[in-house]
This record gives structure tokens, sequence and C-alpha cells, in this order.
């Protein structure tokens, strides 16, 4: 396990604790950044611990590189031993690591999507992405409950996308109609199957869980083709990841508006 880039003990015993899982890029490290600015000991989860650790060190504050791919048991369970080492609870935790597909690079959003619809959709594409937007998100999620569950009041927040809403998609005078497909679309509607399942269970656990949209923000989920920038998709779940008050078991979007799951 790598050395902590932050001695805990610096740490003051009030500070909230949270943890952002792709942390070390995009919207991710936008909410890690938002958390350290507001005084939280930030976790900042990456695949690549290099990654993580040079986007810690530009966050700044409070905030430390951990290693953590969503999609490898070992790698989770070191995770949480060194948080529980380290602060032995977990305030937040910010499900935020996210693929839109895992077959060839460099194709253009469109092509894509074409890739990805039902009838022609590679299973094991399917396959790998689920792997990380719904398995990964319920893996790091129960692994860090006991620790959630040492917090006075903890949340849980899943970035996930309007284009995951059965509601939306069905409507035929939303922008985005006819674009629904099962490999990026349906793991999104998954995963608010997911957030919806542990809210409902953990209410009377005092766990607040929230699903929060980004909107279509430039990222490398889409090859940078998203129409808002990385900081104006982030405002959003940057203010979910903030917000102690809010609904459990609610979906926003852009503008703090109520997406329909």
């Amino acid at each position: 396990m790598h050395q902590s880039a932050i001695a805990h003990s610096h740490v003051p015993s009030q500070s909230k604790i949270a943890l952002v899982t792709g942390a070390n890029q995009g919207v991710g490290f936008q909410i890690a950044k938002a958390l350290s600015d507001n005084g939280y000991m930030v976790y900042v989860g990456s695949r690549n611990w290099g990654n993580g650790q040079k986007a810690a060190q530009d966050i700044g504050g409070r905030a430390q590189a951990i290693q953590l791919d969503v999609t490898v048991p070992s790698s989770i369970e070191a995770a949480v031993a060194q948080v529980e080492k380290e602060f032995g609870r977990l305030d937040l935790l910010v499900n935020n690591a996210a693929i839109s597909h895992a077959g060839k690079p460099g194709r253009t959003l469109e092509a894509v999507m074409q890739a990805n619809r039902a009838s022609v959709a590679s299973l094991e594409e399917m396959r790998n992405v689920w792997e990380t937007n719904v398995f990964g998100v319920l893996a790091v999620t129960q692994a860090f409950l006991p620790l959630l569950r040492q917090s006075s009041a903890a949340r849980i927040v899943n970035v996930s996308s309007a284009l995951g809403s059965l509601t939306l998609n069905s409507d035929p005078s939303w922008p985005f109609y006819g674009s629904f497909e099962v490999i990026y679309g349906a793991s999104k509607t998954a995963l608010n199957a997911i957030t919806l399942a542990l809210a409902l269970e953990l209410k009377e656990a005092n766990i607040n869980v929230r699903a929060v949209s980004p909107g279509f923000t430039a990222t490398a989920l889409n090859n940078f083709q998203g129409t808002d920038t990385v900081e104006e998709g982030s405002r959003e779940p940057v203010r979910v990841a903030l917000d102690e008050d809010g609904h459990s078991g609610q979906f926003t979007g852009p503008g703090e508006v109520i997406i329909p799951w």
C-alpha cells in the first residue's frame, strides 16, 4: 500500500471524510476539488495511483490519492482498509468512476452510439462497461458501507446520466429521444435502479443516497464532444455532493431539476 500523502494526524477530528472514485480527471476531479475547498478530507480515487497523486497535488488542501480500481476486489479491499485505518469512518462516498464504451478507441460519439444499439451491441463490450458502471459501483458501496455506518450522517452520491432515464427515453419530445442504447445508457438505468434500491434500504440507517446527472459534459466519456464544459457540467454534482439536507432517493440534473427515473 502506498504511503498516505497526508498524515491523518494533521486532519481535525471534526473534518468530514469523503472518497470520490475516478477523481483524477473530469467531473470527479471537480467534485473532489470542491469538497476539499469546503474543508473535507478527500480521498482522490484513481485506477492509476500516479494520476491520482498528481490530481491530489493539483487539488491541494487535504486531498490525498488512493489507488482504487472499482473492478478489482483486492483494490477495493485495500482502499477500505486504508480509510478504516486512517479515520475509522467515511462520511461521503461519491461513485463517479464510469466508462462509456470498451471498444475501439478514437471513434466518434456517433459511431459509438451506433455500435451500442441493442440489435448489434457487443455483449463483451456491454459486460466490460457494466462491470465499471454498475457492478463496480455496487461493489464499492457494499465494501464501504461498514465505514459509512460509522458516520453520524453518511451520504452516497452516484453520478448517473439523464440518458438512463426510461421516462425521458420514452418521451418523443425529449431532445435525445431515439438515442437510448444498451451499453452506456442502459448501464445508467441499472445504476439508477441500484441507487433507488439503496435509498430505500438504507433509509432507516439514516444514510442518504442520491443520483445526479452532470448533463452533456465534454469529458473523456464522449471524446470531449459534449456541449458543456467540465466546470458547467460539474455544478450540479458538486451541489449534490455538498448538500447535506437533500432528499434521499432523488435524481437531479443541471439547474437542480428533478429527473424522472
